[in-house]
């Protein structure tokens, strides 16, 4: 046998018992041999080259963070003070029996916390991808180098779930300067806000790598950031809805995360521990979800 090829006869097919080279995908790199053969240390090379694609995005962003402190800073101000003491005093002094006997400003504060979330996670997760591939061509830069498109996605994503982190902890901040917060569970409440972004962010950053141009995004923000922002339990109870509205209102992931992070700023998490796990499981599944999807819409448009 010279090569592969049986000497006076037909070649080995592929995977049989002479064929001993090592396959290769679509970028050269091996996959595996005649019996899932892999390269020694194949399987821990992910998460390193991962981790150098958010390295990456960190770099970009210390250059640029001024831009984006200001409104990470200066939202949550502007909306729990508006909200929770100019709305608020109108709601406390005459209707206070909806919201449960607790202020407007404690009922608002959690739901503005998984609201800012989605908002952050569908920033960074639309424009910045997008403009990955036409504008900066950051992904194009990558796609010369060892990294593979779900490291890409992957270490983009690890980068969005650093800014959730970062914009979830000032709001946290405000609510204990403004005294929204009535209970020692509310730091639970952080982590259920990065979770909830994290739901928004891998979906929507799969399926914006798919997209040619980019009006797209006008529509999403539009129909429905805006709508889930509304109806989503954020400014006043769902019991004030109407019925269809209400059971279409309780299947939105925004109202998981509110509910989730209200829950544990009231305190009365304890009181539905079922509900609060079934909550957690509903954004576990749906960013599970767009993490698989990510990273086989990243291969199919970082491929060529």
């Amino acid at each position: 046998m010279v090569g592969g090829v049986r000497v006076g006869g037909q070649p080995f097919p592929r995977g049989a018992r002479g064929d001993r080279s090592p396959r290769v995908d679509r970028q050269g790199m091996p996959t595996g041999g005649p019996e899932g053969w892999a390269p020694p240390g194949e399987k821990c090379r992910s998460p390193r080259l991962a981790l150098r694609a958010f390295r990456c995005w960190l770099t970009v962003y210390r250059r640029i963070w001024r831009s984006s402190i200001w409104s990470s800073v200066l939202g949550p101000v502007c909306y729990l003070g508006a909200l929770g003491f100019g709305l608020g005093a109108l709601v406390d002094r005459h209707s206070p029996a909806s919201l449960g006997r607790v202020s407007y400003l404690a009922f608002v504060a959690p739901a503005l916390l998984a609201s800012g979330a989605m908002n952050t996670a569908m920033s960074e997760a639309s424009y910045p991808v997008f403009g990955s591939l036409k504008w900066n061509r950051i992904y194009i830069g990558a796609q010369a180098s060892p990294l593979r498109p779900a490291d890409i996605f992957r270490g983009h994503l690890m980068f969005m779930v650093m800014r959730l982190a970062m914009n979830c902890a000032v709001v946290m901040l405000v609510m204990w300067a403004f005294g929204a917060t009535r209970s020692p569970w509310v730091v639970l409440a952080y982590p259920a806000a990065v979770l909830t972004g994290l739901a928004f962010a891998a979906p929507i950053a799969a399926w914006a790598v798919t997209l040619k141009v980019e009006t797209s995004f006008s529509y999403v923000f539009r129909f429905v950031m805006m709508p889930l922002m509304l109806f989503s339990g954020t400014f006043f109870p769902l019991s004030q809805l109407p019925p269809g509205l209400r059971t279409l209102a309780y299947v939105t992931p925004l109202w998981q995360g509110v509910a989730l992070c209200r829950a544990f700023s009231l305190g009365t998490a304890a009181d539905d521990p079922v509900g609060m796990l079934g909550h957690a499981a509903y954004l576990t599944v749906l960013a599970a979800v767009g993490i698989w999807t990510g990273a086989r819409t990243y291969r199919r448009r970082l491929y060529v």
